[in-house]
């Protein structure tokens, strides 16, 4: 049986309540403070889009500079093909944005937030 089994069998959780008495004014204040459930199902979207490892190696690349498709290739140890599809997923979740020079598209985090969002998780790992 594993740990999390163990605590989901104990009679006693922390997390369950004995009794049915609620604070009214808190559940309407956690009610009130609650994104719609678009705006929620948008963050579960993006989450999902960077639960992938190769993502996440984009992220991160772009998270210190612009690098264009080859470049990003070159870094992974992949085909063009297989890091255009990933940034093809980012740039529809607006993770990462592009700009041509001639030929080529240089990719780089779409803004502020997304860094944010990766260092911060990254961080949270790291501690």
């Amino acid at each position: 049986m594993s740990q999390e089994t163990d605590v989901l069998a104990t009679p006693f959780a922390p997390d369950v309540c004995d009794n049915h008495i609620i604070d009214p004014s808190r559940v309407e204040r956690a009610a009130r403070a609650l994104p719609s459930t678009r705006v929620l199902e948008g963050l579960s979207e993006t989450f999902k889009v960077l639960s992938h490892t190769g993502r996440l190696k984009i992220i991160h690349a772009l998270s210190h500079e612009e690098l264009c498709v080859c470049d990003l290739a070159a870094l992974l140890d992949s085909t063009d093909s297989a890091v255009s599809h990933q940034l093809r997923i980012l740039r529809h979740m607006r993770l990462v944005k592009y700009r041509r020079e001639g030929k080529l598209a240089y990719y780089s985090l779409d803004d502020q937030h997304v860094r944010q969002l990766f260092e911060a998780g990254l961080e949270h790992l790291q501690e």
